[in-house]
């Protein structure tokens, strides 16, 4: 009865609780549409957390440019399936393709064959998947170059640099995915007779539990051991025979293709490729949020941040009206609440929890009772 008592006092477990109150009430108060919309973003964004953890957390590198990687897998897949599919079909399929006189054409004739063939609806989502991934990790090679020369502030300014840079280039190149005017996504999640929602909700939580067991693997791998060796002295890594450039990169390659994958379903779930709506805001500084609240180095915690935090900014957003109004008696708009919420997130974090909700745990090697028993033996040879 200690044990389970003990257990359940323990911090992660009380979120995980408070948690899972927390969706019982969005259910019973605004049903279950409600729920899957905010379970369909955290997922995306646990995604994307996972990822900026793995080279942020583990590796020590300064990720400002999240929304490189993001960038990288959504413009991917909605210039590239498209186009693959309306060249199959004898459609326009080059630069006219990301018109909008032309796309809003094109995309609806691939979606009716697509709902009529769920096979050739699920080699379309994860051939999708597949090359938002393959550009995301080129993408991830390409920014670990200034990564291998610069440090800290230097290379974290370059990498929101090179975001920014992107996210206009998309909202001005209209052959890419439309530029100001967007482009339509072909949708593959409508042909399984089911919502399309509850489709999507599948397809993010799946991708997220596997993103998960690919990071837990990583960090409990001897190339885990050697990104943290790396993060807390990279001079010692050397001494070692570790090459840092090797690692780095390869910290920053597979972290941009999870990403990238990230960036890419959000297209599909959204049926939208908008280059304007990838901002440094939401896909940089949130996801710093959500590592920064749940405990940089944990991954266990960027999942319970990104669920608390993505409950209350769903929250805000829903009720800022109704529940917040009254803050306009005092000069206050509460339609800046979410961002007041970030910024207030940060700055608690900072003062009061600097290792976050579930701080990162010091493992050993081997287990414990293992290196228990081995001492053990040691001592009676002696």
């Amino acid at each position: 009865m200690k044990k389970i008592f003990k257990f359940l006092l323990r911090r992660d477990v009380l979120i995980a609780i408070l948690v899972v109150i927390a969706f019982l009430f969005i259910l019973l108060s605004s049903g279950f549409s409600l729920v899957s919309s905010i379970l369909i973003d955290a997922s995306i964004f646990t995604i994307i957390t996972l990822s900026l953890n793995l080279e942020t957390g583990l590796t020590g590198v300064p990720q400002f440019g999240r929304v490189i990687a993001i960038i990288a897998g959504a413009f991917a897949v909605g210039a590239i399936p498209g186009r693959i599919m309306a060249l199959f079909m004898h459609l326009p399929a080059g630069a006219d393709y990301a018109n909008d006189a032309v796309n809003y054409k094109v995309v609806p004739v691939i979606n009716k064959l697509l709902e009529s063939n769920p096979a050739l609806s699920i080699l379309v989502l994860i051939m999708s998947l597949v090359i938002a991934a393959i550009f995301g990790a080129i993408m991830g090679w390409i920014t670990s170059r200034p990564a291998i020369r610069l440090k800290e502030a230097y290379l974290g300014i370059s990498l929101l640099a090179i975001g920014d840079f992107l996210m206009w280039v998309g909202h001005n190149w209209e052959p890419l995915v439309g530029g100001t005017t967007a482009v339509f996504v072909p949708d593959p999640l409508r042909a399984f007779g089911v919502n399309r929602m509850v489709m999507a909700l599948i397809m993010t939580v799946v991708l997220a539990i596997i993103s998960y067991i690919i990071v837990e693997k990583l960090n409990r791998s001897p190339f885990g051991r050697t990104l943290r060796m790396h993060r807390d002295s990279d001079l010692a890594m050397s001494v070692y025979g570790k090459d840092k450039v090797k690692v780095r990169t390869r910290s920053l390659v597979i972290g941009a293709a999870l990403a990238a994958v990230a960036g890419g379903a959000y297209v599909i779930y959204t049926g939208t490729c908008t280059a304007i709506s990838f901002t440094r805001l939401n896909w940089t500084f949130w996801p710093w949020a959500y590592m920064m609240l749940g405990g940089i180095g944990s991954n266990a915690g960027v999942v319970l941040g990104v669920l608390a935090l993505a409950i209350a900014r769903s929250m805000i957003v829903i009720y800022r009206g109704s529940v917040f109004g009254f803050l306009m008696n005092w000069g206050i708009d509460p339609i800046w609440l979410e961002y007041t919420l970030l910024g207030a997130v940060i700055i608690i974090i900072i003062l009061f929890l600097p290792q976050g909700l579930v701080p990162e745990k010091t493992e050993t090697i081997l287990p414990f009772e293992r290196v228990k028993r081995i001492y053990e033996k040691i001592i009676k040879k002696k």
